[in-house]
């Protein structure tokens, strides 16, 4: 049995940013062009634009694996494509039975979720609310305000993910702009 060493980090709980730095993942648009239901706006913004970042995740360097609680922070960066707001890819939980909680941070947007068997839920969250994301649903974050959405995540290590369902499906709900207002809307290239 490998025994652990304790360990601190500290989080700026308004930009999301580890102290010690740890691993971050960078997801820029060109990494997310089928994620949009708008991919002539992702082709639009790529070649007017170029290649901008929508999101990061600072991970802490746990091994994931039964018995270890893993933890990150999203900063999900303020935009749109097309009328779509900026959003992570999503994903199942490798191990369906597996359940994460999201605290917000900063900032707001909200948490899409949806089961394999087509239930959907929209829960919005800004600073200080608490998410609960059960075992079996799908989850993505979308950033609606116009300053970074910043949240904390938890999950058991052994939970895994599984993006590749979500790139072959995608979600059912979209959260878009219309008429200056966020929307929640059916997405018709579901599958």
């Amino acid at each position: 049995m490998n025994i652990m060493q304790p360990f601190t980090t500290q989080i700026d709980l308004h930009s999301g940013v580890f102290n010690p730095e740890r691993q971050i993942i960078r997801r820029y648009l060109s990494d997310m062009q089928t994620t949009y239901a708008d991919e002539s706006a992702v082709q639009d913004i790529l070649k007017q634009e170029g290649n901008r970042l929508v999101y990061e995740v600072h991970v802490t360097d746990l091994p994931e694996e039964e018995g270890q609680l893993l933890h990150c922070t999203t900063i999900i960066y303020p935009g749109r494509v097309g009328t779509e707001y900026h959003m992570t890819k999503g994903h199942y939980h490798s191990r369906r039975d597996r359940g994460e909680v999201y605290l917000g941070l900063a900032g707001e947007g909200y948490l899409v979720m949806q089961t394999e068997t087509g239930e959907t839920s929209t829960l919005s969250i800004q600073p200080g609310t608490a998410a609960y994301v059960p075992p079996y649903w799908a989850h993505r974050t979308v950033n609606t305000g116009v300053v970074p959405f910043v949240f904390f995540a938890a999950w058991a290590g052994e939970a895994g993910h599984d993006y590749g369902t979500i790139e072959q499906l995608g979600f059912a709900k979209l959260v878009v702009q219309h008429d200056g207002q966020v929307v929640v809307i059916d997405n018709a290239k579901y599958k």
